[in-house]
């Protein structure tokens, strides 16, 4: 059995742990709210955006050649998984889920044949996808979210991905990452990138195109994997603080009942002692 000094110094220990995961959960609630704002203001943004791709795709621009962002790259057989996690532990299971998901991914790729590519976006998931796929990742991105995630930040990885698709080094380009529900709730979601998924609509309106309709659709294929890209990132780091709120709660709950039980098992243990040291008090004067 542990000791009087032993317990006292436990107990201390985790009352400070009790603290700092406290602080975290509150740290991570106040940045929730402001990532869950700018995700409900991004949505409609991206939403509208691939709308207008889709409409101004009803027909068929004269390309001549259609661009690589807009088909992929048939002649290449290899697939690049953009994989999005965070830069910190400390979130629960939120970056275990994304990753195991990515390996699933990767296993039925496999098994069908399909090469594949990794482009990490977020420390955590190079960490835990490194020891097995080192020769896959092509890349990694940290601290994008550090001071708040940037529509030019989610450019430069669009321009990124553009070159590589142009180089032929990925002939398609599918995201992995978690969709921000509640700050209980985050949901893991493939999503595919390129080549662009249109799909039929009943036109109403006779839409006309300045300066034309192959130059309004070149500008719109860059700015909607942008935004896309933008998009996840957002639903990325309102997912992060909602887990992390989450998991430090939790944290401050298991701290509290282990608090609890440590001082009923000291005041046992000092009730313990003092009766034993009454015994020999009285056993010593009945001797006297």
């Amino acid at each position: 059995m542990a000791g009087l000094k032993d317990l006292r110094l436990r107990i201390k220990s985790i009352k400070s742990t009790q603290k700092i995961t406290s602080a975290m959960k509150m740290v991570a609630a106040a940045k929730l709210r402001k990532a869950q704002d700018r995700v409900q203001k991004a949505r409609p943004y991206v939403t509208s955006l691939k709308e207008a791709l889709n409409k101004a795709l009803q027909i068929w621009p004269d390309f001549g050649i259609p661009p690589a962002i807009f088909v992929g790259r048939p002649d290449v057989p290899t697939e690049l998984i953009l994989v999005v996690t965070s830069d910190r532990g400390l979130c629960g299971g939120f970056n275990v889920n994304i990753v195991r998901e990515v390996k699933n991914l990767i296993r039925d790729y496999d098994h069908a044949g399909i090469p594949v590519k990794l482009y990490c976006i977020g420390r955590k998931g190079y960490e835990l996808l490194k020891r097995d796929y080192s020769k896959k990742i092509l890349g990694v991105e940290s601290e994008l979210g550090k001071t708040g995630v940037q529509f030019a930040q989610a450019l430069t990885l669009a321009t990124k991905v553009q070159h590589l698709l142009e180089e032929g080094v990925v002939g398609k380009v599918r995201a992995v990452y978690s969709v921000f529900k509640s700050a209980l709730n985050q949901q893991i979601t493939q999503a595919g990138l390129i080549p662009f998924e249109t799909h039929p609509i009943v036109e109403t309106t006779i839409t006309e195109y300045e300066p034309g309709h192959l130059e309004a659709v070149l500008a719109l294929l860059p700015q909607n994997l942008a935004s896309h890209i933008y998009e996840i990132l957002l639903e990325t780091s309102a997912s992060e603080y909602g887990a992390r709120m989450t998991a430090m709660d939790n944290a401050t709950r298991n701290a509290r009942d282990v608090i609890q039980r440590l001082e009923l098992t000291y005041n046992r243990t000092r009730q313990s002692v003092i009766t034993k040291e009454l015994i020999e008090i009285i056993s010593g004067a009945e001797a006297l």
